[in-house]
């Protein structure tokens, strides 16, 4: 089995990842993910490894027939083992891969959730997720102009799929970002 520990996946990040927001949204979602697999006794580590690098072809390849097959073969020629690659090509509702195992689902689920949270948390006053709650995500969710390009659906059908409501599911991912605030830049001012 290839290398699933977060330095081997930290590596493919840095190799094909420049950009900061990118690299900070990948640790996002690495950190709600993560906290969802202590949360559902699952393997921390290899669940973090596919967050991690659920999103590093699209730099290269922001476009729909791209990625993340780019980022999929990549990984298929370093020997990854294809639940590590279907749950990659799951959180792409247009790769036609349904999400069936909990970790799809949570990476779903959490991928679009981590960066609404992160932008809602850099508007507010403290550039902070410390004192980010719930209702002000819900809130923010409401005005279609903030992080327009955030589905809406998105965000309630990963809770859902996840079987959590949204309020609970938002309170455990501004939970999850708060234990990675200084690496994720959402310590804020105070």
């Amino acid at each position: 089995m290839s290398d699933l520990s977060r330095a081997r996946a930290w590596a493919l990040v840095t190799e094909h990842v420049q950009s900061e927001s990118l690299r900070k949204h990948l640790l996002a979602v690495e950190a709600a993910v993560r906290g969802y697999a202590r949360r559902a006794g699952e393997d921390e580590e290899v669940w973090g490894f596919v967050a991690l690098v659920h999103d590093f072809d699209y730099e290269k390849y922001p476009d729909r027939e791209n990625h993340p097959y780019r980022g999929v073969e990549i990984l298929h020629s370093l020997g990854y083992p294809e639940w590590v690659t279907r749950a990659i090509l799951s959180h792409a509702d247009y790769s036609g891969v349904p999400r069936e195992t909990l970790l799809e689902k949570t990476l779903f689920a959490c991928d679009e959730m981590a960066g609404f949270i992160t932008a809602a948390a850099l508007v507010r006053p403290s550039k902070s997720v410390m004192d980010l709650e719930a209702s002000s995500v819900i809130k923010r969710m409401k005005d279609k102009a903030f992080a327009r390009a955030v589905p809406r659906e998105d965000l309630h059908q990963g809770a859902e799929e996840i079987g959590l409501p949204l309020a609970e599911h938002i309170t455990h991912v501004i939970g999850f970002l708060r234990l990675e605030a200084d690496a994720l830049g959402l310590r804020g001012t105070s």
